[in-house]
């Protein structure tokens, strides 16, 4: 039995993300602070166990390798932008080596309404984690706790790095 994250219309808040990924086994976050998922980090920043803050999406990666291969189980956190800068480290590392790690991909540009900055690589994100075979879901603040799920047993099941994919209007 899952804690709910949240009901009717309400956005899901950082500390019941946090819960219900400590109630499924997940001891150890790592990441690059993003403000789509400022809620998450604002939780983590405020002491919770088991979070190391990277530098770099790459360094990310790495940690959360360590990690998994010291017996924890991890998530990475970062904005879609970051992907760029963690491909090396996610296909030579984490999927060749089937480590199941979850990913939380703040999406910045999944729409029209972003900043400038934000609109290409958020285009292309999909198309990117399909270039290198990477199971990701879009939730929505209704079926989030449904994805984490979801995404957790096809991580076990397959060992090998899921993505989730978070747009602004799901986190409060």
């Amino acid at each position: 039995m899952t804690v709910p994250l949240g009901a009717g219309d309400k956005l899901v808040t950082g500390k019941a993300f946090y819960d219900l990924a400590v109630q499924l086994g997940y001891d150890f976050f790592t990441g690059v602070p993003d403000s789509t998922l400022g809620a998450l980090f604002a939780v983590l920043e405020a002491g919770e166990r088991g979070y190391v803050s990277a530098v770099r999406e790459d360094i990310a990666i790495g940690l959360a390798v360590g990690a998994y291969l010291g017996g924890r189980t991890p998530i990475v956190l970062m904005q879609n932008s970051g992907l760029g800068n963690c491909l090396n480290a996610l296909t030579s590392l984490a999927c060749l080596y089937k480590i199941p790690v979850l990913i939380v991909v703040g999406w910045r540009g999944a729409d029209e309404n972003d900043a400038p900055e934000h609109q290409l690589m958020g285009k292309a994100t999909t198309d990117l984690l399909r270039a290198i075979s990477l199971p990701f879901w879009i939730p929505t603040q209704h079926n989030l706790q449904e994805l984490v799920v979801v995404a957790s047993e096809q991580r076990i099941a397959e060992r090998t790095p899921c993505a989730l994919l978070i747009r602004e209007q799901v986190f409060a």
